[in-house]
């Protein structure tokens, strides 16, 4: 459960930061460029997320029970 929890967390960050960069904010440059390792850290742990969710979305959710 403590995993699900991250992952919703990293998943809520990632959605936040593609609202930014729709709205004319990128963050990535905020954080020292897009090319800068903490940048490309989060978005790899923002798509693992998004996979583990995908995968084990079925299981832990109430609704689609």
């Amino acid at each position: 459960m403590k995993l699900h929890m991250i992952t919703y967390i990293l998943l809520i960050i990632g959605g936040l930061n593609w609202l930014l960069v729709v709205l004319g904010w990128d963050i990535a440059m905020w954080l020292g460029g897009a090319d800068s390792m903490l940048v490309k850290t989060i978005y790899v742990l923002v798509g693992l997320s998004a996979l583990y969710e995908v995968w084990s979305h079925k299981k832990m959710c109430k609704d689609c029970c």
